[in-house]
């Protein structure tokens, strides 16, 4: 099967021998290897970046637990001292439960 986009050229210097064949293999040779260093680095970055990125993930998934335990107690807290206020007028027409609720949305 012949091989397309490459034209033989005739005469003394066609063949792989000559010296501006050689010149062209190197600098193709070498443009390979910068490549290939270069992907292979940027695939080590990535990977840096997405183990960063892992890590940093796990330590605000512990902060939610926390903060989700905080505000469960904070509204116990509440909800206790609101029930056992001497002046619960303050809270008469409020619907406490409600506006306490565990909501995961509270833009809603």
């Amino acid at each position: 099967m012949p091989r397309r986009g490459r034209v033989k050229k005739e005469g003394p210097e066609s063949g792989e021998d000559s010296d501006e064949y050689r010149k062209r293999r190197d600098r193709n040779n070498q443009a390979v290897k910068r490549s290939r260093v270069k992907s292979k680095q940027k695939t080590q970055e990535t990977m840096n970046r997405v183990n960063e990125l892992r890590n940093e993930n796990t330590v605000l998934e512990e902060k939610v637990k926390t903060l989700t335990k905080e505000l469960g107690f904070l509204k116990e807290l509440f909800l206790a001292h609101a029930s056992n206020s001497v002046d619960s007028s303050k809270f008469d027409g409020i619907d406490l439960q409600k506006m306490l609720a565990d909501d995961s949305n509270p833009s809603q």
